[in-house]
């Protein structure tokens, strides 16, 4: 159990200049991206100033406030229909942690025009896909399904974006449901366990400490009355994002969208998303988690970073060609002196977390080869940090690196529903659709010295260090059987 989750599939897009506020963001993509021969060729030699992302894109803006975008892709008659709001964990109400992915449950209870389960149903009767996601920063839901289903998803997003009925009766079960879930995916998990602790240790202040599923006592006091009013505050129009990607024409969307969700009020103006600022402290920062139920141990270190969205300049870019040499791949630094050289790990990497709407993550991390220890893998990878601080970055890493994650977009482009996805996350987390379109340009912008100034001003201060023990349990000694003891004693 590794409490560094492995890096997803994605990209990273920086707003040009200061701006307001999980620059650089990586936005996860829904799938892997189909890596075909011609893309990787058109990476290698198209200028990245050439390059946009998803080109054919279309905006429009409904009367309510609803953003719109439409991405045509004709190459097959599906359509990915994506409603995104602008809420997540980190604009919940003090003492209401989970309340975000709460609703997220609760907006599959029904309307009265469509009660408890009739959506759900309707989508699967048309063979579709659905679900629904929370972040720190936003809720998405999204349906995947045939051309000729598009207006019947988009009548049904709509009718739940202001009509969704929610009692204690219905309420009350699916506390149970997501209490559950706490307790299978991170109570049972050591290494979600050591994640939530990390995070809380590193974001006192800021909301980005809390879960995203939420403490369990907080989740146990949740109620309809909380659920309604995250509902009525953050689920409107002016608050959301429509994303629609596969094989559609723009003008019809845009009635189809003035018919559904068009005819919806804002009823809420939610406001600036202002966080308490996380800082700095002083001190090391250090958590360790030990289970019996460890079956790989591993230690991290974690720095606070400007996300996509809060990094100026080329600096969030240049963090992510930052960790791209320290720890993406086979011949990334990492991996190449402490599991190849020294064998002295079985893994050894680094990423970015740059998709956040606040500040982001930088992170290292290393499990032992059996024989080595936790501490040994902990001075390992500081003194590569400490190297890569005192000797800087060749041209050739910072250019393969460039490369490398200049062609994941264009293979990116292939996967409808991540496109979806990514334009969906950038827009809710602070960045602009052509923050989106032009990150190549901004990738092949950094240069070496960027990337030591970055790694200068951010790994150059303690990180908290996360821990994942397996636990010795002493075998007990084995007792004397009734027999045995009778014999003893004659």
């Amino acid at each position: 159990m590794n409490p560094i989750p492995k890096r997803r599939p994605s990209l990273f897009f920086r707003k040009p200049g200061k701006s307001a506020c999980a620059g650089a963001l990586a936005v996860t993509l829904l799938g892997t991206a189909v890596m075909a021969p011609p893309a990787f060729a058109e990476a290698q030699s198209a200028p990245a100033e050439d390059m946009t992302i998803a080109p054919n894109l279309e905006s429009f803006t409904l009367d309510n406030g609803l953003g719109v975008v439409v991405i045509p892709d004709h190459r097959a008659p599906v359509v990915t229909h994506m409603i995104w709001y602008k809420a997540g964990s980190a604009d919940e109400p003090e003492g209401q942690s989970g309340v975000a992915h709460f609703l997220e449950h609760l907006m599959f209870k029904g309307t009265s025009t469509h009660p408890k389960g009739e959506f759900s149903q309707m989508v699967a009767e048309r063979g579709g896909q659905e679900n629904a996601f929370t972040s720190n920063d936003y809720t998405a839901y999204f349906q995947r399904v045939a051309k000729e289903h598009l207006p019947l998803m988009m009548a049904l997003e709509a009718d739940r974006m202001e009509n969704l009925i929610l009692t204690d009766e219905i309420v009350a079960p699916e506390r149970e449901v997501v209490l559950e879930e706490r307790r299978s995916r991170v109570d049972s998990e050591p290494g979600s366990r050591l994640r939530e602790a990390m995070d809380a240790i590193t974001f006192v202040n800021h909301p980005y400490g809390s879960p995203v599923i939420g403490w369990q006592s907080e989740i146990e006091a949740l109620n309809a009355k909380s659920a309604i009013a995250f509902y009525d505050r953050f689920y409107t129009p002016n608050n959301a994002i429509l994303v629609i990607a596969g094989d559609v024409d723009v003008d019809d969307v845009r009635k189809l969208a003035n018919e559904t969700y068009g005819q919806i009020a804002r009823r809420a103006e939610p406001g600036e998303r202002i966080r308490p600022a996380e800082p700095p402290l002083s001190g090391e920062r250090r958590i360790s988690v030990s289970d019996p139920r460890v079956r790989q141990e591993s230690v991290s270190q974690l720095w606070v970073v400007p996300s996509q969205h809060t990094g100026e300049g080329t600096t969030p870019e240049a963090l992510d060609i930052l960790s791209y040499i320290l720890g993406e791949g086979p011949s990334s630094r990492l991996h190449k002196s402490l599991v190849l050289d020294k064998e002295a790990a079985l893994s050894a990497g680094a990423y970015y977390q740059g998709s956040a709407l606040d500040d982001g993550r930088l992170v290292v991390y290393a499990s032992p080869r059996p024989g080595h220890t936790l501490k040994e893998m902990e001075t390992l990878v500081s003194a590569e940090v400490k190297k890569l601080l005192d000797e800087g970055v060749s041209d050739e890493e910072v250019e393969r690196a460039k490369h490398s994650m200049i062609a994941s977009a264009i293979y990116a482009q292939d996967n409808q529903a991540g496109l979806a996805r990514m334009f969906g996350g950038a827009l809710t987390q602070g960045l602009s659709i052509e923050d989106v379109q032009t990150w190549p340009a901004q990738v092949r912008a950094v240069t070496r010295k960027d990337v030591e100034a970055a790694a200068r001003t951010y790994l150059s201060a303690a990180p908290v260090v996360g821990e994942l023990r397996q636990e010795k349990t002493e075998k007990p000694e084995t007792a004397l059987t009734n027999d045995t003891k009778d014999e003893d004693k004659s």
